[in-house]
């Protein structure tokens, strides 16, 4: 195959679905969010995607057309945002995020895919929820077929946290072989557990004030490492990774190590609190061990109070969770940067699709791929 096959991420945030894409095979050929900050982390670790900032609410053929200039695009994903569907906040009815669902089909027929992946959370199958869904996928050009919904998580695709997803595909039969979910989800992955992913990671470094510092950690040991921490730990290959943090892994250095201070009563509770329990007062679940971790949330960006998520408790040290260690949980390798403030950084992780849920599901899709461009090729 000359070239890798084409993506297009919409909503894409911080990177999690792109990341997915990437490691199967495709080239992310652009990459567009309304909101800047949690794209920031998408323009440096994609250095070869063209990042665009830009409401999806309101983009047309004009502003496709600009930026793929007749490009063949192999594939869309994205998820539009979940708050309004979510089983964890309000689900508010009349949440103007919700039209953004039809956007994203709206989208799909001007790009012209030969296939399309939808992710959002769980209550979107909710009852009342679910005619939205119908009403959007409505939008679509007959030629794509749908697949049913299907509900996958994270957990299933090796990633070590519980994270429900409903995952929506279509594809265009005449440009591509059928996409057999069933084959897909027939693929067994190893479990991981919250000790495999993160008890190779060393204590938390002092916040600064620096704008620019990431904070930056190490490792505590490379001995009796866990095949998935082995795997956080690699490099990534050509055209993905900040050169900044690249330089850093080489010398055992990883971002996302700043501390969260707590009160000394806030310390002794969270020490008190078992494995597996949540604490009375925080709400805060701390993690077990052999456990997973529950779903990360991303807390509200400033439109919307700048509201912060509750972080989940260390399993033996008295003290929430840091970015990097959410990052892991979530799938992310460590070479992938977030942001040095703490809170964009979780909200970006709380808002992504796990990469390994995104690898699992785009891996199928890429073999179809290269069949198809080789049957076009014979």
């Amino acid at each position: 195959m000359n070239a890798k096959p084409k993506i297009v991420d919409l909503f894409c945030g911080c990177g999690g679905f792109g990341l997915g894409a990437e490691l199967a095979g495709f080239q992310t050929v652009a990459a567009v969010d309304i909101d800047e900050t949690l794209q920031s982390a998408y323009r440096l670790n994609f250095p070869e995607t063209n990042v665009l900032t830009a409401d999806l609410a309101k983009t047309g053929r004009k502003f496709w057309s600009e930026h793929l200039n007749g490009l063949q695009v192999d594939g869309v994903i994205g998820g539009p945002p979940c708050q309004g569907y979510s089983r964890m906040g309000t689900s508010d009815v009349d949440d103007p995020r919700r039209t953004l669902l039809g956007h994203f089909f709206r989208n799909v027929n001007i790009i012209k895919p030969k296939f399309f992946i939808m992710e959002n959370v769980e209550g979107l199958l909710d009852e009342k929820n679910r005619s939205e869904l119908d009403l959007a996928l409505q939008i679509l050009h007959k030629k794509y077929t749908i697949l049913p919904p299907v509900v996958l998580d994270a957990s299933d695709c090796g990633a070590p946290t519980k994270r429900r997803r409903v995952i929506v595909i279509g594809y265009n039969k005449k440009l591509m072989p059928p996409i057999d979910m069933d084959s897909i989800n027939r693929v067994v992955i190893p479990k991981v557990t919250v000790q495999e992913a993160i008890s190779d990671l060393a204590s938390p470094v002092p916040q600064n004030k620096d704008p620019g510092d990431f904070g930056w950690g190490n490792y505590i040991s490379s001995n009796g490492l866990s095949s998935y921490a082995k795997r956080m730990r690699t490099k990534p290959t050509d055209g993905l990774g900040w050169k900044v943090a690249k330089e850093h892994l080489s010398n055992g250095l990883i971002s996302g190590f700043f501390d969260t201070a707590h009160a000394a009563s806030v310390m002794k509770r969270y020490g008190e609190t078992p494995q597996g329990s949540i604490d009375k007062i925080s709400r805060a679940k701390r993690l077990e061990w052999r456990g997973f971790c529950p779903t990360l949330r991303a807390g509200t960006g400033s439109d919307k109070g700048s509201h912060q998520a509750v972080r989940p408790i260390h399993p033996s040290a008295p003290r929430v969770i840091t970015v990097r260690e959410a990052a892991r949980l979530q799938g992310f390798p460590d070479w992938f940067v977030f942001n040095p403030t703490k809170w964009h950084s979780f909200r970006m992780i709380g808002n992504s699709v796990s990469p390994l849920m995104s690898y699992h599901l785009l891996k199928g899709i890429y073999d179809s791929c290269i069949q198809e461009r080789g049957e076009l090729a014979a």
